[in-house]
């Protein structure tokens, strides 16, 4: 079923980016030679006729020339390997000479049906964004757990971040991206956040404090049960397990969730032991719990709630594309930690490892439902469908943007580079292109297996 999945969300992105290649390149009356799904054999094409169209199995190159030399058709296809898929334009990588080739198109009309492919990308994005949205809201950065150094700075519980050192954000996972990337230090913070419809700004100064961690997740709604307890944490270790009900935490009684989040915010964790009182099928038990040190750093005293808020259909609109910036600004943020080695090469992923992606998602949402698992895995794909847009448009050869680049190029110089010299750059990025996709399997073989 992850494979199954995985194929489907793999063409739907590609014929997706293919497709704006496809309608530019008509638009711009560049004889499109093949519209195909997949690589490798044709397995199933539909050929124009003198009669119509009719679907052709199995054809070969020799036929796929004749239909294209005496018809002038589009050929569509399904090929044998269904990942993948292409948009053949006569005259995109030699020289022809017929009005209806690429290579004899206007420089700007040739940057439109390169640039096609990566914006679909993103108009598809941003329709899922808004079928999300839509449906489950968006991610305000809500405070929460105030703590010294954001009370000090007039922080209050509830309170929601719209900027931090003049960063805009809209989402609570534009801020986790941003104190990524840029990491607390004993530097001062400067915050506009809004209270009531109203702004505020405060700056506040970070203090340096030990991160402690029991290991669970709360139960949704506002019980005390245990919805999940993670592998290699205190809780699982103490014999703790999904569904136990907490009601005491070092002999103070809790009968909702907010009752165990105020204890902790009232007495935070350290690495002292912690006696968790809770039932299992009626009997009551206690086990002493020592909390796991997880972290270490910088702290401005508050924790975000990332839980979804509904909004109106304007809110939709702006959220929706403040989700697609998010994804595209965080794929640049990575490429530019990968090239600082902030983030190891052997971090990064591939279809394989997409895969196992998609499978996780797949496996955890699944006992909610179909439209938990559909809004899961479509959230998934506007992270994938983004990324696929930026990688695209990055200046590499046998890549769009690589093709943009030359592209440019002609504008400046007001002709075209050689089309060979062309061609070999592109022909040594291709390579080059294989070589890392084989350094990134054996990256997600050897993390799965």
């Amino acid at each position: 079923m992850n494979i199954i999945i995985a194929i489907l969300i793999f063409s739907v992105l590609i014929v997706i980016h293919e497709l704006g290649h496809f309608l530019l390149a008509k638009s711009n009356g560049i004889y499109v030679t093949e519209f195909s799904i997949g690589m490798g054999p044709r397995i199933l094409s539909m050929v124009k006729t003198v009669k119509g169209y009719r679907l052709r199995a199995f054809m070969t190159p020799g036929d796929f020339a004749a239909a294209n030399r005496e018809l002038e058709a589009t050929v569509y296809s399904i090929k044998l390997l269904p990942i993948g898929g292409s948009c053949m334009m006569l005259g995109e990588d030699e020289n022809v000479e017929d009005e209806r080739a690429f290579n004899k198109k206007g420089v700007w009309g040739r940057i439109s049906v390169v640039l096609a492919g990566p914006i679909f990308n993103f108009v598809l994005a941003l329709i899922l964004a808004l079928i999300i949205v839509g449906m489950r809201g968006y991610d305000p950065a809500k405070v929460v757990n105030v703590a010294t150094p954001a009370k000090e700075a007039g922080l209050q519980d509830g309170d929601v971040i719209t900027q931090i050192n003049g960063k805009h954000i809209n989402l609570a996972r534009e801020l986790d991206l941003y104190l990524f990337v840029n990491p607390l230090s004993e530097a001062s913070v400067n915050l506009t956040y809004v209270r009531d419809g109203k702004k505020h700004t405060a700056t506040v100064n970070p203090e340096y404090i030990k991160d402690y961690k029991l290991g669970f997740y709360y139960d949704d709604g506002n019980s005390t049960a245990i919805k999940d307890v993670i592998d290699d944490y205190p809780m699982k270790a103490a014999g703790l397990q999904k569904g136990d009900i907490i009601t005491e935490i070092n002999g103070t009684g809790v009968q909702k969730k907010d009752d165990i989040m105020n204890y902790f915010k009232q007495n935070p964790m350290t690495g002292e032991v912690i006696n968790i009182t809770y039932t299992r099928d009626g009997v009551s038990n206690t086990a002493s719990v020592t909390p796991k040190l997880t972290g270490q750093g910088y702290s401005m005293g508050f924790s975000i709630d990332g839980r979804r808020v509904k909004t109106n259909g304007v809110g939709v609109v702006k959220y929706s594309i403040a989700e697609v910036k998010y994804v595209i600004v965080y794929t640049i943020d990575s490429l530019k930690m990968l090239a600082t080695h902030q983030v190891k090469a052997n971090d990064l992923s591939g279809p394989i490892g997409i895969v196992d992606m998609i499978g996780s998602i797949y496996k955890d949402s699944a006992p909610d439902g179909f439209v938990t698992v559909f809004l899961s895995l479509a959230s998934f794909s506007i992270l994938l469908s983004a990324n696929l847009g930026v990688m695209n448009l990055l200046p590499i050869p046998a890549l769009d943007g690589g093709r943009l680049v030359f592209l440019i190029i002609e504008v400046f110089r007001g002709k075209p580079v050689d089309q060979n010299k062309e061609g070999i750059v592109h022909m040594v990025g291709f390579i080059a292109l294989m070589i890392l996709m084989v350094f990134v399997m054996f990256n997600d073989l050897s993390r799965i297996f």
